[in-house]
């Protein structure tokens, strides 16, 4: 009865004037207030067209599904020859032949005419109509227009879907290569012109996050225990977060355990210790926790590099050119993981490392 959009605009105003004017200290964290830091001209660039190409991607796999729906319908067989009937080969048989009566029907020689160079082969078109001789798909022929049509206008749309993901393509990776920020994180494998584009439009100006852990939970990393006892003990990702950098994340840290990195040492270093290996398959189980793990060592180096980047940029006077980006070196990241820890802070001094005598 008492909660009105009134009380709550003074009940904000009066806690943003005592903490940013009077400096007033609250005692409750979660109640603190920081000015926040405008983004960067790269973020302002990429967070409209990151955006867009979001949505652009999960339309485009709405339609190839709607594709491989009306082709189970219509022509289940044609995965026989074409593994992926939404690639560009296979749409242009769907739209030059639509039904499988028309395959069958026509010569050797058109259906030749159609395949760019060798594939599908001869052998491989002699199959294809005799498969759309047998086909079990629909017959009924008032279905068959209307899956005819449908299949028509989702090429076209599909085909208008791909070519703006190619124009945000070329232009995220310009704006990219062209910012500091692009540059650092394109430095760290196995981060493209894409992935890097993404944390830049979620970051936006990495002065707004004064810790690593920050930074993680605004990307969705941050883990969320549930304990009672001994009995159950249960930690899963919480549902903070930005969703696509939480996606892009994981992903960046999957492709990553599969390239000649650092990333891929550190993951066969630590799936024997947080892997259960299973006599049966032969393999480990519970590799995701793994990949979580590298997932969060990811952005703890994504803030720090760009945290030092910000901070040497703050000291350079005005007038003067600004230093060379800090990039990501392999040398000194495959030390860290030894026991050698330099902070990338001046004025820390390096740890003391108390090395014991081997024994034999």
């Amino acid at each position: 009865m008492l909660k009105t959009d009134k009380r709550d605009a003074l009940s904000l105003a009066n806690r943003l004037y005592t903490q940013l004017e009077l400096g007033a200290q609250v005692e409750d964290k979660m109640q603190l207030v920081r000015r926040a830091h405008p983004p960067t001209k790269a973020a302002s660039q990429l967070k409209g067209l990151i955006q867009h190409r979001y949505e652009l991607s999960h339309q485009s796999t709405q339609l190839r599904n709607k594709l491989t729906s009306i082709c189970d319908q219509r022509f289940p067989e044609l995965t026989q020859i074409f593994r992926d009937p939404n690639r560009e080969i296979a749409l242009a048989y769907r739209e030059k032949f639509p039904t499988p009566h028309a395959i069958a029907t026509t010569s050797m020689v058109d259906l030749q005419a159609l395949r760019p160079r060798s594939f599908p082969s001869d052998a491989q078109l002699l199959k294809l109509q005799q498969l759309a001789r047998e086909t079990i798909g629909i017959q009924d022929k008032d279905r068959q227009q209307g899956l005819l049509i449908e299949q028509g206008l989702l090429m076209k749309e599909l085909r208008i879907v791909q070519e703006h993901l190619g124009v945000l393509q070329t232009r995220i990776s310009e704006v990219v290569t062209s910012s500091r920020e692009g540059q650092i994180l394109l430095s760290i494998p196995p981060i493209g012109s894409i992935e890097a584009g993404t944390i830049i439009a979620t970051v936006g100006n990495i002065a707004n996050f004064e810790k690593a852990c920050e930074l993680k939970s605004y990307f969705g990393w941050a883990p969320k225990r549930s304990q009672t006892g001994v009995s159950f003990d249960k930690t899963k990702l919480s549902n903070r977060g930005v969703r696509p950098m939480k996606q892009m994340l994981f992903l960046m840290a999957a492709r990553a355990t599969t390239l000649e990195c650092e990333w891929a040492r550190i993951y066969q270093r630590l799936l024997p210790r947080l892997a259960t290996y299973d006599e049966r398959t032969k393999d480990y189980r519970g590799k995701i926790r793994v990949i979580g793990r590298i997932a969060g060592q990811m952005a703890t180096m994504i803030f720090a590099l760009l945290k030092t980047d910000y901070e040497a940029l703050s000291q350079v006077p005005p007038g003067e050119a600004p230093p060379l980006p800090m990039l990501y070196d392999l040398a000194i990241h495959r030390k860290h993981q030894e026991g050698h820890y330099r902070s990338l802070k001046p004025g820390i001094r390096p740890r003391k490392l108390i090395q014991l005598p081997h024994q034999s």
